[in-house]
């Protein structure tokens, strides 16, 4: 069942977009017959590459494998996924430039939750 709903929204997710199999097979660094195996239910990908697949089309794990209906990140997710990208960036910056940045974040943050308590 699960392979089923991943198979038929990964067609739809692709189809929606208007991109090849080649284009989402480049762009996930997988080969198109791979993908085609995933699109047909043949294969499926392991949790890192779905992972990759969900972020690509923005939608969730979940909403890939058939366990909602709703392709939407919530709120959590969201911020999840900002917090990941942000580590990755953070992870390759020189450890000055890291704690320069950390600062500013820091400090932004600060300054909004201060405006929040006036408001």
């Amino acid at each position: 069942m699960e392979n089923n709903a991943l198979a038929n929204r990964l067609k739809l997710l692709r189809d929606k977009k208007g991109l090849l199999q080649k284009q989402v097979a480049d762009k996930l660094g997988i080969k198109s017959n791979t993908l085609s195996g995933y699109e047909n239910g043949s294969r499926s990908p392991d949790h890192k590459l779905l992972n990759s697949i969900a972020d690509f089309y923005n939608v969730t794990t979940d909403y890939l494998l058939g366990r909602s209906d709703d392709p939407e990140l919530t709120e959590k997710e969201e911020d999840e996924k900002l917090y990941k990208e942000l580590d990755e960036i953070l992870d390759n910056l020189p450890e000055d430039e890291r704690n320069r940045l950390w600062s500013k974040i820091k400090a932004y943050a600060e300054g909004l939750a201060d405006a929040n308590k006036e408001n």
